[in-house]
C-alpha cells in the first residue's frame, strides 16, 4: 500500500511539473521550446541552431556565468551566422590558446540587464533613431530600427538583424541574430 501511495504522489508531482512547463509561454528556437523558467544555458543547449554558440561558450568557460542570476540580454548568433565567418575562424577561436579572444567576442554579444525588443525600440526612439548599448566586454553596439526589425551594428561596421526577439529566460532574454558581431 505504501508503494502505491508513493507511486501516486510521484506521478502527481511529475504531472504538475509538466503542467507548469506547459503553461509557460515558450518560443521555439532551433526546433526546441525555450522555457522562461530555465536559464540561458539550460535553454540554449536544446537549440539545434545554436550548437556552435554553445560549443564556443563552453570553450570560453562562460557556462557558469551565463547560468548565473544575471540578468543578461544575449544576442545569440545562429550556426548559419558562424558559417558566414571566414573558413577556419571558429576552429581557431575554440583552441585553448585563443580563449581570451573568444571570450571577448562572446561577451561582446552580452549586454548586462534585461532589454526586451520593446525596451530596445524605446531606446532607439529616445536616441533619435539609434541606441548605444554597452556590452559585457566593455565595447558598444549600435541598435537601429529597420522596418519592424532591430539591427545591430558592431565596432567593425558589421550588421546583424534580430530574427527572433524576446526569448525570455529566468536570468534574462535572448534575441537570436543572423550575424556574429565583432568587437574592435
Amino acid at each position: 500500500m505504501k508503494t502505491l501511495k508513493v507511486t501516486l504522489v510521484i506521478g502527481a508531482l511529475l504531472a504538475l511539473s509538466q503542467v507548469s512547463f506547459a503553461q509557460e509561454k515558450t518560443v521555439t528556437v532551433g526546433g526546441a521550446p525555450m522555457y522562461p523558467s530555465k536559464n540561458i544555458i539550460e535553454n540554449a543547449v536544446n537549440s539545434k541552431d545554436h550548437t556552435t554558440l554553445v560549443a564556443a561558450v563552453k570553450a570560453a568557460g562562460l557556462v557558469e556565468t551565463l547560468s548565473g542570476p544575471g540578468p543578461f540580454t544575449v544576442f545569440a548568433p545562429t550556426n548559419k551566422a558562424f558559417d558566414k565567418l571566414p573558413k577556419g575562424t571558429v576552429e581557431t577561436l575554440v583552441k585553448p590558446e585563443n580563449k581570451e579572444t573568444l571570450t571577448g567576442i562572446l561577451t561582446y554579444h552580452v549586454v548586462p540587464g534585461k532589454m526586451s525588443a520593446t525596451d530596445l525600440m524605446k531606446a532607439i526612439a529616445d536616441g533619435g533613431g539609434k541606441a548605444t548599448l554597452k556590452t559585457a566586454s566593455g565595447g558598444t553596439l549600435t541598435a537601429m530600427q529597420k522596418g519592424k526589425k532591430i539591427e545591430l551594428t558592431d565596432a567593425k561596421g558589421g550588421v546583424a538583424t534580430v530574427t527572433i526577439p524576446d526569448v525570455n529566460q529566468s536570468n534574462g532574454v535572448i534575441h537570436v541574430i543572423d550575424t556574429v558581431l565583432m568587437p574592435q
